[in-house]
């Protein structure tokens, strides 16, 4: 099938959402928080509940959003390639409603057998109009490259190669992606076993939102606890399906006094880098 190259610079929406308590303690609970039944227990307990920011990563990547920004690619090969989430007004409101307007704003070609990147603009606002942040998302479909297109521009950031200053390690649910998708991410690759095996992987993997959430906890409990809402941002790369039941290990990396680089490894497999070339900022 080609490509729906006239879907590009486009803006797309807008998608509304409501949630309560209810909705930001799904999203906690399928980033792994409370696992234990109690560490991080605040972002799942209404109680003086704080709301874990890689909340404001999901609206982009439910399955309105792609199904409807459908550019014609194999539903099969489509990966979170990364994210770069900018928050310009930390949610701290129990319940509401966002607005997300997307734009595609381009497709990369990565060649023939290599994929096609997309590249996604979403903006979130409340309900009063304010702007609560941006993220700048990208996706990877692995069948759809080849088509004589722009290359993607490079962009990496550094990873020290010095011990971690810090480092957090916890075991993924073997369930992890049962209960992210809750959250409107409905892709069969993180569910269905068959589905999962005819595209290449062993069994299903997990949402690359959700491992995110877990470094996200990570970062905050070592560096600003108690205080999420100063994350100001948090970029990523997705290097490496991940598969429920391994021990996943955030390395941390001082960068100055308010940012880190970081990444996420295979505590038991070091070698395997789930996201790689990531940074943390707050104020």
């Amino acid at each position: 099938m080609a490509l729906k190259l006239d879907m590009v610079g486009k803006w797309y929406g807008p998608f509304e959402r409501e949630y309560d308590f209810r909705e930001l303690s799904i999203f906690a609970l399928g980033c792994g928080a409370a696992a234990d039944g109690q560490t991080d227990l605040e972002y799942v307990y209404e109680k003086d509940m704080k709301i874990l920011p890689m909340f404001a990563a999901m609206p982009i990547v439910d399955s309105e959003v792609t199904k409807t920004i459908d550019y014609g690619f194999e539903w099969g090969g489509s990966l979170h390639w990364g994210f770069d989430l900018n928050i310009h007004q930390p949610m701290t409101a129990l319940s509401g409603k966002l607005s997300t307007k997307v734009l595609l704003k381009a497709l990369y070609d990565r060649g023939e057998g290599r994929g096609c990147l997309a590249q996604h603009i979403g903006e979130t606002y409340d309900e009063n109009g304010t702007k609560l942040f941006t993220n700048e998302s990208w996706d990877c479909a692995l069948y759809d490259g080849g088509w004589g297109g722009e290359k993607a521009p490079r962009d990496i950031v550094e990873i020290p190669e010095r011990e971690p200053d810090f480092e957090v390690s916890e075991k993924v649910p073997l369930n992890q992606s049962l209960l992210y998708r809750l959250n409107g991410d409905f892709h069969p690759q993180h569910i269905d076993w068959k589905y999962a095996q005819k595209f290449g992987h062993p069994k299903p993997n997990l949402h690359a939102v959700s491992t995110a959430g877990f470094a996200c906890r990570h970062i905050i409990k070592t560096l600003f606890p108690g205080e999420p809402e100063r994350l100001t941002r948090f970029k990523t790369r997705i290097t490496k399906s991940l598969y429920p039941g391994c021990t996943i290990k955030t390395q941390m990396w001082k960068w100055d006094d308010n940012s880190i680089h970081f990444r996420v490894i295979d505590a038991d497999h070091p070698e395997t880098v789930y996201l790689n070339y990531a940074l943390a900022e707050w104020k």
